[in-house]
């Protein structure tokens, strides 16, 4: 049976929340390049520029994009892949600061091959984090730098994001577990 854990009005905050401390560790939007794994992670992304735009709206040059990340995985070989998106990141990213936006941050797999992807593309400046849930159990040193809710789940949980343009409705739950 599944929990919500998140509402629409919480996914909302979060990523305004998300948004200013964008703009304020970068001081202000020059220079920021925004791309979102894919699938919902491109959602937020855009979702992020867009409240960045709003807040800041000289932010004409902000730019968003995507980087799939499916064939960097280290779990090719176990079949647990998808078909492959569409990768596009806008203009160079050399010197540039990049926020990496996912939806979930669970062991930090997707993460080391965006970083592996992202490379393919060019030598940022700075590489920073954004996740709306951080749900724990890294098995990688890494850490998202801006995070909209910590969710500590067991790890026979599963996190389920479900955003309106991907899937009518929004809100995050959690699903499984022993204790729920």
């Amino acid at each position: 049976m599944a929990h919500t854990v998140l509402t629409q009005a919480d996914i909302t905050r979060a990523l305004t929340r998300i948004s200013h401390e964008i703009l304020e560790s970068n001081r202000g939007p020059d220079n920021l390049v925004i791309l979102g794994i894919p699938t919902r992670g491109v959602i937020l992304a855009r979702r992020i520029a867009d409240i960045i735009q709003r807040i800041e709206p000289a932010a004409t040059m902000l730019r968003v994009g995507s980087l799939d990340v499916t064939l960097y995985r280290d779990d090719l070989a176990h079949g647990r892949t998808r078909t492959p998106s569409r990768t596009e990141v806008p203009g160079s990213i050399d010197g540039a600061t990049v926020v990496l936006v996912d939806d979930v941050l669970y062991s930090g797999r997707t993460i080391r091959s965006a970083l592996d992807a992202l490379g393919d593309h060019g030598r940022p400046t700075i590489v920073r984090l954004a996740v709306l849930v951080d749900r724990g159990h890294r098995e990688l040193p890494i850490r998202a730098d801006f995070v909209g809710r910590n969710l500590p789940t067991a790890t026979d949980e599963r996190i389920n994001v479900h955003l309106v343009e991907s899937d009518g409705d929004e809100f995050v739950s959690i699903d499984g577990g022993s204790n729920r």
